[in-house]
């Protein structure tokens, strides 16, 4: 394979910017970030005209986009699709995402996923199976009559998946002692949400290894001067939390308090994304719902938030507008923190030697001009 020098945009490293210098890939990977005038001669150069290069955006919470809900389309077609979608927008590694539903459709999602990474599907690098284990109080847009107990022989389904990580999203107080360690003991990366949990729940579930939380402030219990709830656990502990950035879930002041709290390397920016993602029909069906795009948030009639219609690149932007903070630490955000909650910070999440060759350029106005995943160009 001939090796590939990206030139002509600055290069973000964990050590900053590097001006005039070129990005090296071969075999899918980082070979080098070398001075432009010690490029390889037999490197195929490829100019960028300016703009920055970036590490890959992970998202950990893609429930569609282009038009397809997962929980519709739990098929190796369905992922294909979803993920080509985001890939239009920086992101080169996601998690599908399922949203609360019977467990023979889990395992469909399960079967697909597998296919979809065993096929090699660009930028699949596991599932996230967001309920049905959450606390009816806080259902948000879930639907509540396919919540359930987790056993376990939900715990054995949930744990099958072979290739990549599995996430799953549940209400800590709802589970039975011992279901946390048994599905952590799996391998399987346990988030707290959808959750009325206190403090104490919290922190018996971080004993059993529930190590994340899913969209930091929405559908959870908040912080209070004598109860700290989820909110005040997560931030205490800095546990990597997901957070939505599109200014209508989460104020730009909470935040600005997260950050100062947690920082960048504790909140992880994710899209909660719908179908409208990356396509021009503004409605869908959520089961018995209609979901309408307006405004920039995805509502059901009632006005209840369902999800959102943000990509990663977006998130980006409004992370440093709305958070006062530059293009590295919205970068950090975007894909480090999330590389290392799912275990992958030595193969994504930065620009460097060695690393996956999975990268987004951003053009001066910080949008997408080109993806690259395993060293691939998209």
């Amino acid at each position: 394979m001939t090796d590939i020098a990206l030139t002509g945009a600055r290069i973000l490293t964990d050590d900053g910017w590097r001006d005039d210098h070129a990005l090296i890939l071969s075999d899918g990977r980082i070979a080098a970030i070398v001075p432009v005038a010690a490029t390889p001669a037999r490197a195929q150069i490829e100019h960028l005209r300016g703009g920055a290069l970036l590490p890959g955006f992970i998202d950990t919470q893609v429930n569609g986009g282009g038009g397809i809900l997962f929980n519709d389309a739990p098929t190796v077609a369905g992922i294909t699709a979803i993920a080509a979608t985001h890939r239009r927008f920086g992101t080169t590694a996601l998690l599908p995402t399922l949203i609360s539903d019977d467990l023979a459709v889990i395992a469909r999602a399960i079967a697909a996923v597998d296919d979809a990474i065993a096929a090699g599907v660009p930028g699949v690098i596991g599932l996230h199976i967001e309920g049905p284990f959450l606390n009816s109080a806080k259902r948000g847009i879930h639907d509540a009559a396919k919540f359930r107990r987790i056993d376990d022989a939900a715990v054995a389904q949930i744990s099958a998946l072979k290739n990549g990580v599995t996430l799953v999203t549940l209400a800590p107080e709802c589970a039975p002692p011992g279901a946390i360690a048994a599905l952590v003991a799996n391998g399987v990366v346990v988030a707290a949400g959808h959750s009325m949990a206190s403090y104490d729940d919290m922190q018996r579930a971080r004993a059993e290894g529930l190590s994340a939380v899913t969209h930091l402030f929405n559908a959870m219990t908040g912080l209070e001067s004598r109860a700290p709830g989820i909110v005040g656990a997560a931030m205490e502990a800095r546990l990597p939390s997901g957070i939505i950035v599109d200014g209508q879930h989460v104020h730009p002041a909470a935040l600005r308090v997260a950050l100062a709290a947690m920082g960048p390397d504790a909140l992880m920016l994710v899209t909660d994304a719908m179908p409208t993602v990356g396509a021009a029909e503004r409605t869908f069906m959520l089961g018995e719902q209609r979901i309408t795009a307006q405004g920039g948030a995805c509502r059901a009639a009632d006005g209840t938030l369902a999800g959102s219609d943000l990509d990663m690149a977006a998130a980006v932007r409004n992370s440093m507008a709305m958070m006062a903070i530059d293009l590295p630490t919205a970068s950090r955000m975007a894909s480090r923190t999330a590389a290392m909650l799912l275990g992958m910070g030595a193969q994504r999440g930065t620009l460097a030697r060695g690393m996956a060759a999975d990268i987004v350029h951003l053009d001066p106005d910080h949008r997408v001009t080109a993806t690259w995943i395993g060293g691939d160009r998209g």
